[in-house]
């Protein structure tokens, strides 16, 4: 059974960094892609980052650009997400979720998130940023 495990959530102030982990275990697939998403308090789920396995490609949110970089490490099966200079409204639950197969990552950053597009979820990290 595949599954998505996060770690590195905290509480930090405006301007610092945070690096979110999202741990593989059972993933023997050829394709896949692994998406972060952030969901704060009364707003909807989005997406933030996406990244996509083998070749490596890579789509960010505008509200991130420059300042969130996603990567993935092979021999750790594990999936980063550097979160460099955040502010406030980056505060929400930050989940990892997978899509196995051929997927688009575009999707990701450019159309409401719908959770059965992905096959796994990862049970979400709170990430809170102090003014």
């Amino acid at each position: 059974e595949a599954q998505l495990v996060e770690s590195g959530g905290g509480l930090v102030q405006a301007g610092r960094s945070l690096r979110l982990s999202c741990t593989l275990s059972g993933f023997w697939f050829d394709n896949y892609a692994i998406g972060w998403f952030r969901q704060a308090p009364g707003k909807e789920r989005e997406g933030v980052s996406c990244i996509r396995f083998p070749d490596g490609s890579t789509v960010y949110a505008d509200s991130v650009k420059g300042r969130f970089t996603i990567s993935m490490d092979n021999a750790q099966n594990t999936v980063y997400l550097q979160m460099n200079s955040l502010k406030p409204e980056d505060t929400a639950v930050y989940y990892c979720a997978a899509a196995v197969g051929i997927f688009d990552i575009r999707v990701v950053t450019t159309t409401p998130v719908q959770i059965n597009m992905y096959d796994y979820w990862g049970q979400g990290t709170q990430v809170t940023v102090s003014s």
